[in-house]
């Protein structure tokens, strides 16, 4: 009986494995954003999006990369401005929502409405929310439920995506 029991559960959790790894797709991007469907920048080329931004910017807004923490000098922005995508300056993330989380990469609770998309992305095993500037559709982090008040949000973003221009 122990036999078939310890089948049966092998068999069950094989199952559940290949479920899981067959859904652990990077997915496609939500470009919802009708706003944005046409932009000019969702048609640059990879080779042009690596001639426009510099190393680690291109490999963490067109390839999901990310920045070590603690790396960025955004950490330390505490002026009054707006943080804006790298790679095509649409403003995403007011300096009034920025808070420091301890995790060493930019954080924020809020975004600018319509500034972002977002996609599932299993990329270290488990499901995380992953989101993207609407226009340009650059990697810029993920989306944690840890954050502070009011929204209970923390956007942790790659500093190497964002540029700050102060208010």
């Amino acid at each position: 009986m122990t036999h078939v029991l310890t089948t049966s559960r092998r068999t069950l959790l094989l199952g559940a494995a290949a479920t899981a790894l067959a859904s652990c797709t990077s997915g496609e991007a939500d470009a919802s954003v009708a706003q944005y469907a046409n932009s000019p920048f969702r048609r640059v080329t990879d080779a042009q999006w690596r001639a426009r931004l510099p190393g680690l910017s291109y490999d963490v807004l067109r390839h999901e990369a990310t920045e070590r923490p603690f790396t960025s000098p955004l950490n330390d922005e505490h002026r009054a401005g707006t943080f804006v995508c790298r790679g095509c300056d649409l403003p995403l993330f007011a300096s009034r929502t920025k808070f420091d989380s301890g995790t060493g990469w930019p954080s924020f609770y809020d975004y600018i409405p319509g500034s972002l998309g977002m996609k599932q992305d299993f990329a270290i095993g488990i499901p995380r929310t992953e989101y993207h500037c609407a226009r340009c559709l650059g990697h810029q982090g993920h989306v944690f439920d840890d954050g502070p008040r009011p929204t209970g949000k923390r956007y942790c973003n790659n500093g190497v995506a964002l540029t700050f221009r102060p208010a």
